[in-house]
């Protein structure tokens, strides 16, 4: 009798982990690198409002920033928004020059070059890695590192 009940506990547990894993793969949402590269667009157009609420948005509230131009790294949204605050009254445009994209289930990295375009014309490339996670129906950045050149 025993080791039916261990044979049923077991196979009860095997189907709930089964089903999990299923759950888990069907919950994956569909995307392409198209959209994903989409991502930075959406981001770049929230640099040109201006508006550093607008581009803490992009991010997940647990997220890291490592920014360009800040050796302070911004865990919270209060810290992004306050790093934005400087960032964007140079008035940056950015423009992605090379990039390679990875997408797993409900995550993706885009990494690569840019360069920003400052109002005063001076231009600052630099290296970035962005990673995303699909979360409550919308893409957000879970981490942002974007280094300047270290070669001139």
């Amino acid at each position: 009798m025993r080791t039916i009940i261990a044979a049923a506990l077991v196979l009860g547990f095997v189907q709930v982990q089964s089903a999990a894993a299923a759950a888990e793969t069907a919950a994956c949402a569909p995307t392409s690198e198209a959209e994903i590269a989409k991502l930075f667009d959406r981001w770049n157009t929230s640099l040109a409002t201006l508006s550093p609420q607008e581009v803490a948005k992009n991010y997940s509230e647990d997220s890291v920033l490592l920014a360009t131009l800040s050796n302070k790294p911004r865990l919270t949204q209060a810290e992004r928004i306050d790093y934005f605050e400087h960032f964007l009254a140079n008035e940056p445009k950015g423009h992605v020059d090379s990039r390679d994209i990875k997408i797993g289930c409900n995550w993706a990295v885009d990494l690569g070059t840019y360069t920003f375009t400052m109002k005063d014309g001076s231009k600052v490339p630099a290296r970035y890695t962005y990673t995303y996670e699909f979360k409550d129906g919308n893409w957000l950045i879970t981490s942002h590192h974007s280094s300047m050149m270290p070669e001139k």
